[in-house]
């Protein structure tokens, strides 16, 4: 409870100064004290009553009363409640001369506002709550909502909710919503329509803070029912995890387990089950659709996979959206298939100067196969090595043996390399053997038997020469051949031919001689017996422009006295036509021979009486960059000329 004081008109000799008290939430009972009031008087006390004040209630009644001598507020009127009234204006009047008639007084308010206290109890709004909830919802969804109402305000109108009867398999949960003071339903476990259809439960809410001096119980309960509703659910498997064994010698199509499923639902469709090939991309295992039976579709080893994980969908027929997995663990059993074998490739050295029973190497074992008893080993040699004059092997009882020199004569150059056949036999069913063969270097060593050479510098150290000169003459020998290819690489790229490269026509380049000739009356400018060439007659003489890939056999003419010179030509001819080695293009064939007695005359323009001298050559501009140049050179022969 709360009290304040509002001063009011007063007269000049009654002035009140305002006392405050907080009164304990629990002092609401009658002549309880809310506050004290004080008034104050100018006149002089010493004179009569004209400074006696007395106290009094104007407005207020009958909640509260004053003292008139202290002016101390109580309560007047027992069982004042908060969630009635909250607050109250009371009016005190102080009067001097005791009150009496003719007294001067004056009037403040007092506003008196009742502080709360958990007097009231959460109240559920009503008894009995009902929700359908799905069988397939999920863990930690909401399923429904309470909520108890509390008269209080604050701290003291706060409240929790618990479950107090009908969840003995702890499948529900109930929380507060600080915002809202409301208690949300939640699942702790999945339903089952098939299991379980509906609950009842029944919840309690209670404050948070109570004063037991209040009274009580500060709490409320209410009923709630809880429906489930089906749902069409996915297959579920018998077991969430199958482990199966197989041998790693089984037939195929060997049958090495079944997984089960079933449709939870009312309706109860059929399963259908399938391997996901994600886990087996090797296909090894295969799986019945009708009822789950795994067999085995490739032959196993043990040695390469140990355990195989799959996993199985089920998917009903009626839905196939409906799929559940399980996992199958397949475990591959060992058989004895594997023979033992040298645990790595033993190379063993035995010193010259050794002693006979010398320990040469010492030799064990390994198998890919893993017995349930452990492993054993037996070592032997082989029958026509048991009476061998060199090596001998002894058991050391570990599964190892060791190999042991029967005599010190060992010479590198009489027998550099042994070779001991060495049979390991396991303890299996049935027992599995292999050959292995252990290589004995025989090596010249030191006094204290430290190994210095096992290598063939050996046999030719002897000889006076060391490995350091034998690597020099290698050198020379490899570097004199290196000479050799040289020199015939460069003689053979001397001896090619001459082949035109250039990428512009042979005919555009123009040939200038100083040597113009005689004309058709020199004869004695070129001797007649060049161009009749009896060596070309006779035989075939190759171009020289072009490397030829097949030898062509020319035909034979008359001897060298008796020369056609057209037929000799006519020859040449037939041969530049019909030749294979003859390049694509155009091919100048030169011949020095004009002939005599033509009657088109001369075609050469040397020493001519006709000038051409006012033809003009322009036009060859015009055709083209190739035939440029020409005209420029037989403009310049036209310029020479006139000057």
């Amino acid at each position: 409870m709360r009290a304040e004081s509002k001063h009011a008109a007063c007269s000049a000799d009654a002035h009140f100064v305002c006392a405050r008290l907080m009164v304990q939430p629990n002092s609401r009972h009658r002549g309880t004290s809310v506050t004290r009031v004080t008034a104050t008087d100018a006149d002089d006390p010493v004179y009569g009553n004209s400074a006696k004040l007395v106290y009094s209630i104007l407005e207020g009644q009958p909640y509260f009363s004053i003292d008139p001598n202290t002016a101390i507020i109580k309560i007047a009127l027992h069982g004042m409640d908060r969630e009635m009234r909250e607050e109250y204006l009371v009016v005190i009047q102080a009067k001097d001369m005791g009150g009496h008639m003719g007294g001067l007084s004056g009037t403040t308010t007092v506003t008196v506002t009742l502080t709360d206290v958990n007097d009231n109890p959460p109240k559920f709004s009503k008894s009995l709550y009902e929700f359908v909830i799905p069988e397939d919802l999920g863990i930690g969804k909401q399923g429904g909502k309470v909520k108890a109402n509390d008269r209080d305000i604050g701290e003291n109108a706060k409240s929790t909710y618990n479950i107090i009867d009908g969840d003995e398999k702890d499948i529900f949960e109930i929380a507060t919503d600080a915002q809202t003071q409301e208690g949300i339903l939640r699942l702790k476990k999945p339903l089952d329509f098939e299991t379980k259809k509906s609950y009842t439960l029944k919840v309690e809410a209670a404050n948070i803070r109570f004063d037991p001096n209040n009274g009580g119980p500060f709490k409320d309960t209410a009923t709630v029912k809880i429906a489930v509703e089906d749902s069409d659910e996915p297959p579920v498997f018998s077991k969430p995890t199958f482990v199966l064994q197989v041998d790693e010698n089984a037939p195929v199509n060997k049958v090495i387990g079944t997984v089960t499923a079933r449709d939870p639902d009312v309706t109860g469709s059929l399963v259908r089950y399938f391997i996901d090939r994600h886990t087996d991309l090797e296909r090894q295992f295969n799986i019945n659709v009708d009822d789950g039976e795994i067999t085995l579709a490739k032959p196993l080893d043990r040695e390469t996979d140990l355990w195989h994980n799959i996993t199985v969908t089920a998917t009903e027929v009626r839905n196939h959206s409906q799929i559940s997995r399980a996992i199958v663990a397949i475990r591959v059993l060992d058989i004895n298939d594997n023979a033992p074998e040298f645990a790595t490739e033993y190379e063993a050295f035995l010193c010259e100067n050794g002693k006979p029973g010398q320990v040469i190497q010492t030799v064990s074992a390994v198998d890919k196969d893993d017995p349930i008893h452990g492993h054993y080993f037996e070592y032997r040699l082989i029958p026509e090595m048991l009476n061998n004059p060199n090596f001998t092997i002894k058991n050391n009882g570990d599964n190892s043996i060791s190999v042991l020199a029967k005599h010190d004569a060992f010479r590198r150059q009489k027998q550099e390399m042994y070779f001991l056949p060495i049979i390991v036999t396991d303890n299996g069913n049935p027992p599995m053997s292999s050959t292995n063969t252990l290589t004995i270097r025989v090596c010249g060593c030191s006094r204290e038997g430290v190994v210095q050479s096992c290598n063939v510098e050996a046999y030719v150290l002897p000889i006076g020469l060391s490995m350091g000169a034998l690597i020099a003459i290698l050198a020379c020998i490899i570097l004199l051949l290196v000479i050799v290819v040289l020199f015939v690489t460069l003689r053979r790229h001397k001896n090619k031919p001459l082949i035109i490269k250039d990428d512009e026509d042979v005919r555009e380049n123009i040939i200038r001689y100083d040597d113009e000739g005689g004309g058709e009356e020199d004869t004695e400018a070129f001797d007649i017996a060049t161009l009749q060439n009896p060596d070309g007659i006779n035989g075939y003489l190759p171009r020289k422009d072009i490397k030829p890939d097949l030898q062509f056999m020319p035909r034979q003419s008359g001897g060298p006295n008796g020369v056609d010179v057209d037929e000799f030509i006519n020859v040449r001819l037939h041969e530049a036509d019909n030749d294979p080695t003859a390049p694509p293009y155009d091919s100048i064939q030169i011949y020095g021979y004009e002939g005599r007695g033509s009657i088109a005359g001369s075609l050469s323009s040397l020493e001519t009486a006709s000038s051409d001298s006012d033809q003009s050559y322009e036009y060859l501009r015009e055709w083209g960059p190739r035939f440029r140049r020409l005209g420029e050179l037989y403009s310049v022969g036209e310029s020479d000329k006139e000057t």
